[in-house]
């Protein structure tokens, strides 16, 4: 191991060459499996590099379609990226489900989104309060060259309070602001306000009169905006006859007392939630990566949310009443269509234009569909015929590449495995038999 300075400055073969002289020395191919992800168009490659810092390859993930989804009315086509191998295909067969019993419904709850200015304050609050009060004003026009073209398209600045949370943690109060982006996930727009924000609230405390005789003046701490976003929220549901859901009334009846009940635990057990909601995340987050947007953002916010009545809890809930199974999803979304990758990624563009360059409204809707469905196909398989049966044939090619196998050992384990459970040790098996 070895320690260098100015790596950032090298150029990338140097790099590489750093890397594979100091950490690789016992992988010979390492140079040569860095270098097969690089794009042979220069202009895209360098488009890549540049997406951050000290990049020495491209990292592939599978770009698939899960088609057939009835959206509002609408027939769509979704791009998802991700290298779990049953994900797009259990999404395309809930879609397919869903297709001729009325598609999926959505509704926009809201689409506020937060940041504060936290900071510390060792004075009176009540003179606090009456600063804050005056200057109020002051925080919009300092920032009005930062909102003038988000007012312009329909957004920008919708509050500020200030919070006194002196009770949890001394000196600490923050300003609470709540913003609306439109089209864009808002990041850099939000941040940028509230560190002007943060700049007017210690530049006007020092001519205030009663901060100057006590001597104490509010200090900023930090600007930010937060992930947690339970005001930019989405529902999507799909509902039918219960009848619809098996051959036979008490078929039918069966299934839907065993899926409510699945739901049910999810909403009590943790431990269940957690791998129920993740369920959930392999949806919304294949289509969160296929569109440029920031899933790791978007992951943080649905788990708090998972989690605001104090116990971690399903994000999927359903209702059997009057005859009907209801089921839906309510989850936050702060999702962007302009900026950031949106323009620059060529797949990101392809994938938005795939959907019909969508407002960020309706990637929200978009977005929880992809999640409820996962959802509907796998507790579907967990109380039918059981989750491994599906997820591991879709496992075998993995297996089968993971061993080189040939076209005609490929060919004879699927043969083989139609009427044989799949199991790693199963298909090592085989394979060696086919070899022998």
């Amino acid at each position: 191991m070895s320690k260098i300075s100015g790596f950032s400055k090298l150029t990338k073969e140097e790099k590489v060459n750093w890397v594979t002289d100091h950490y690789l020395s016992n992988y010979p191919k390492a140079k040569k499996v860095i270098q097969q992800y690089w794009n042979s168009d220069e202009m895209l490659q360098r488009l890549h590099d540049e997406f951050t810092e000290n990049t020495i390859s491209n990292y592939y993930l599978p770009l698939g379609i899960a088609p057939n989804f009835d959206i509002d009315g609408e027939l769509y086509a979704l791009p998802m990226a991700i290298e779990e191998s049953s994900v797009i295909a259990a999404a395309s067969k809930a879609a397919k489900f869903w297709q001729d019993k009325g598609g999926f419904k959505t509704e926009v709850l809201g689409t506020t989104k937060v940041g504060h200015v936290h900071f510390d304050f060792k004075g009176n609050a009540e003179e606090l309060k009456h600063f804050f009060t005056q200057i109020k004003p002051l925080f919009f026009s300092s920032t009005a060259s930062i909102t003038k073209n988000m007012v312009r398209r329909g957004g920008g600045i919708k509050d500020i309070q200030l919070i006194d949370k002196t009770q949890e943690l001394d000196n600490y109060f923050q300003l609470y602001c709540t913003f609306e982006t439109k089209d864009a996930m808002g990041a850099n727009f939000i941040n940028s306000c509230l560190e002007q924000f943060g700049q007017t609230l210690e530049a006007e405390a020092l001519t205030h009169q009663a901060f100057k005789t006590e001597n104490t003046f509010p200090e900023v701490i930090m600007c930010i905006l937060s992930n947690y976003v339970p005001e930019c929220l989405v529902r999507a549901e799909v509902s039918c006859p219960i009848s619809d859901l098996g051959e036979t009334q008490e078929e039918a009846n069966r299934f839907v007392k065993k899926f409510s009940q699945a739901i049910k635990i999810a909403k009590i057990e943790p431990y269940r939630a957690v791998t129920h909601n993740k369920g959930i995340m392999n949806g919304v987050d294949a289509l969160v990566l296929a569109t440029g947007n920031d899933f790791r953002a978007v992951e943080a916010g649905v788990h708090a949310y998972a989690a605001r009545e104090g116990s971690y809890s399903s994000l999927t809930h359903v209702e059997a009443k009057d005859g009907v199974f209801k089921f839906w999803i309510e989850i936050p979304l702060a999702l962007g269509t302009i900026g950031g990758l949106t323009s620059l990624h060529p797949l990101v563009k392809l994938s938005l234009a795939m959907l019909g360059n969508p407002t960020a409204e309706k990637l929200m809707r978009i977005t929880a569909v992809a999640g409820l469905a996962q959802n509907f196909a796998a507790v579907n398989s967990l109380v039918t015929t059981g989750i491994q049966k599906g997820h591991m044939k879709m496992h075998l090619m993995n297996i089968l590449n993971q061993f080189e196998a040939n076209k005609g050992e490929r060919e004879e384990a699927v043969e083989y495995f139609k009427t044989h459970t799949v199991t790693h040790s199963e298909v090592i098996s085989l394979l060696e038999r086919l070899r022998a």
